[in-house]
């Protein structure tokens, strides 16, 4: 398996380990590391968790996603900035889908507003 770049719609098997409030299940991600980066060995991606609950997106750390035949979503979901992480190659597996590269931007900017960069 090649692996996703930037902006790639992938799921996330957060079934084994997840402690309350993490996320749980088998959850789409939006691979938001810089491809440029890493090689095809390194183990881990940097991913943000993809929710169709507007509950749990805080509005100013969230970016709406609407459905389209790019990102294969069956509704509006909201990618969770306040939640990137790193996930081990391993519990991923591919999609066809992909943000555009306006979404990617704004996730991203959002990620620098949650780490301070902004």
């Amino acid at each position: 398996m090649s692996r996703p770049t930037n902006g790639a719609i992938v799921l996330v098997d957060w079934r084994r380990g997840g402690l309350p409030k993490e996320p749980t299940n088998l959850r789409p991600s939006i691979v938001v590391e810089d491809s440029r980066i890493f090689d095809e060995e390194h183990l881990n991606l940097i991913v943000v968790p993809i929710t169709t609950d507007v509950n749990l997106a805080i509005p100013a750390l969230s970016v709406a996603i609407d459905p389209s035949p790019q990102n294969g979503c069956k509704g509006r979901c909201y990618a969770l900035a306040f939640n990137v992480t790193s996930v081990s190659g391993g519990r991923i597996k591919p999609t066809n889908g992909s943000v555009t590269g306006v979404q990617l931007h704004a996730i991203r900017q959002k990620i620098g507003i949650c780490v301070g960069l902004t």
